[in-house]
């Protein structure tokens, strides 16, 4: 087994996310797997991995332009609400990752995917805004797992 583990690529990486909610309270969420294993999916928010250079809300702010289509100032986010630590294996690497979660309410717009890179086009799947009730009602695989505390939180702010 070890063998096994030493062959697997680590790949360490600070990410930007935005927890973004409309004017109904409603999170955008996206969902996509794994393309070594499409049967398993997931919700998570906005974000991603910083470029070189990059702070953790320049990060978000390019990521939610890259995958919304929506364009905002960094200061527009404010501080992190939020931040964890996660190990997940994708594509045959093991991510290393450190997320800030950032808030950002929105007025309505059409979200546009057009930014996505090849392999976002590869495992997005969907995309839908999601109340607090029915994120904590689902049954499906959201992250972070505490994401309709935080977005209950972040409205009374």
């Amino acid at each position: 087994m070890l063998g096994f583990m030493e062959s697997i690529e680590v790949v360490e990486r600070v990410a930007g996310r935005v927890i973004l909610l409309d004017p109904d309270d409603r999170v955008l969420l996206f969902q996509g797997f794994d393309p070594k294993r499409p049967d398993q999916r997931w919700w998570f928010t906005p974000g991603g991995g910083l470029e070189p250079g990059e702070a953790e809300r320049e990060a978000a702010v390019r990521e939610l332009r890259e995958e919304t289509g929506l364009t905002v100032l960094p200061q527009d986010l404010g501080d992190a609400v939020f931040s964890n630590y996660v190990e997940f294996m994708f594509d045959g690497k093991l991510l290393r990752q450190h997320n800030h979660f950032f808030a950002l309410r929105t007025g309505l717009f059409e979200v546009s995917t057009a930014g996505f890179d090849a392999m976002e086009q590869q495992t997005h799947v969907a995309h839908r805004w999601w109340s607090v009730e029915a994120l904590r009602g689902t049954e499906e695989t959201i992250h972070p797992e505490n994401l309709a505390d935080l977005v209950a939180g972040v409205l009374v702010i």
